[in-house]
């Protein structure tokens, strides 16, 4: 027979001890460790296991590592471009970036986010664009193909690039996989989902298989083929960002660049599949192109993760916010920001800026979802205009301020993307990107149903309950 008093004392025992290294040895912020112990202490047993899968802190060492002659070449190449900015030396053939100047160097000097200008952008919306996209750039591929992404579904859409990758493997084309072992096992992709592949030559990767922790995924999606063509955003790949999943339509946002971004990008996929994998590729010049592209567009690729110090995806957001001038607009799944964050938008709104931020009309995570709503009810009041995208289900993670600057990857606007997760935007600095970014939130408006102070205020006790209660959980982490 169970001893449940032993039990009972154990797990009250363990609670006491996580409450130790909340407040002693994790440094969380204040709300965060106040949540913790509250969860630990009114909800003992439940409390202790949350704990187990979400709740224990990630040393923030560094991870991701160089060759000692990769290192040194990226530093000269940082310290020269930091100097130059701050010298004011740095020429930006494009205007448009000149105005973000301090935005670039903010990123530049906390992410070591090297900017690069000869980029061309292409925007997409759509799932079957963007796939059609990454199938006609894997069927050119000459020399290698890099995926890296949070999830890779065994279904049709999994199946197809998984057979496109296998086809180029056969030709000779180095092929490279990498995906999240909780992200893709929960779509029931597994290694054994990829032996067309492997048995074709090319090579999977699998990050951080530990399959109880929650927390620390990698939440990127990247694609790099022949070092000259890349994409970032945030499709994963499965058949419902096709839109044929259950909740409909899938409206998401990712970008095709050519350019020198794509050396950011090849060099962030080389960080990761180092750390997944043991190899690191990145020293080989043959991986690094120096394209000639027309473009005109500065980019630079920022990466976020529980191993850096801030949170530069976050900073970024933020310093975009408040260089605005006419006009911050936001779409995210997932809005559950923090106090600087809300602090941003309610200050920019209340100086005359029309702050528009456009989140799903159905769950895919309810807790989330609820917590989104209370969120967005918080800024109303300073003239925050706030929106339920109705046609389906939006999954982009956007910013675009004064038509002009923005940012496209896979972080949303909550702690999990901020602090938790692995992962990476393209941040962009130029008219034609920026303004097509505009145009297609304002046609997003006419598919959206604007969630007004005074719609908000009527909303029905069960759903004030609802929120009230995720709210609660939202700072966990």
């Amino acid at each position: 027979m169970m001893d449940w008093t032993l039990i009972l004392s154990v797990i009250l025992f363990f609670n006491i001890l996580f409450a130790i290294v909340v407040v002693f040895f994790e440094r969380k912020n204040p709300t965060a460790a106040l949540a913790w112990l509250m969860v630990l202490f009114l909800l003992p047993p439940l409390g202790f296991a949350l704990y187990l899968i979400f709740g224990q802190n990630f040393t923030r060492q560094k991870m991701f590592t160089l060759k000692e002659e990769a290192d040194q070449y990226l530093k000269g190449l940082f310290e020269e471009q930091h100097q130059d900015l701050v010298d004011r030396e740095f020429r930006f053939a494009n205007p448009a970036a000149e105005q973000y100047r301090d935005t670039i160097l903010a990123l530049l000097r906390n992410n070591q986010a090297l900017v690069t200008e000869k980029n061309e952008v292409e925007v997409y919306t759509d799932g079957k664009e963007k796939f059609a996209a990454l199938f006609e750039a894997i069927g050119a591929a000459r020399h290698h193909i890099h995926l890296e992404y949070f999830i890779v579904n065994d279904d049709e859409l999994g199946r197809s690039v998984v057979h496109a990758l296998a086809e180029k493997a056969k030709e000779g084309v180095e092929v490279r996989l990498l995906f999240d072992a909780v992200g893709t096992r929960a779509g029931g992709g597994s290694k054994e989902a990829f032996r067309e592949l492997t048995d074709a030559g090319g090579e999977i990767g699998v990050f951080f298989p530990s399959l109880y922790r929650v927390n620390y995924r990698n939440h990127r999606k990247i694609a790099v083929i022949d070092g000259t063509v890349g994409f970032i955003g945030g499709f994963n790949i499965g058949d419902e960002y096709l839109g044929t999943g259950p909740l409909g339509y899938w409206r998401d946002t990712a970008v095709r660049i050519t350019g020198r971004a794509v050396n950011m990008l090849q060099l962030r996929f080389f960080l990761d599949w180092n750390h997944a994998t043991g190899e690191y590729h990145g020293s080989d010049p043959v991986y690094f192109p120096d394209p000639e592209v027309p473009g005109t567009v500065p980019v630079q690729i920022v990466s976020g993760g529980p191993d850096t110090r801030w949170s530069p995806i976050k900073e970024g957001y933020i310093k975009l916010i408040n260089s605005a001038r006419s006009s911050v607009y936001i779409q995210s799944p997932y809005f559950v920001p923090d106090e600087s964050v809300t602090d941003a938008l309610r200050l920019a709104a209340l100086s005359g800026v029309d702050v528009r931020v456009m989140i799903p009309c159905k769950p895919d995570h309810p807790f989330v979802y609820w917590a989104s709503l209370s969120f967005v009810g918080d800024l109303l009041d300073a003239g925050v205009r706030a929106y339920t995208y109705d046609n389906g289900f939006i999954h982009a993670k956007t910013i675009v301020v004064d038509g002009t600057a923005g940012s496209v990857g896979s972080a949303n606007w909550d702690v999990r993307s901020f602090k938790l997760n692995f992962e990476a935007n393209a941040f962009f600095y130029d008219t034609t990107v920026g303004g097509e970014m505009k145009r297609r939130f304002v046609r997003d408006l006419e598919v959206c149903t604007e969630i007004t102070p005074e719609l908000y205020a009527a909303r029905p006790r069960w759903v004030r309950m609802k929120e009230s209660v995720s709210r609660l959980f939202s700072p966990l982490g």
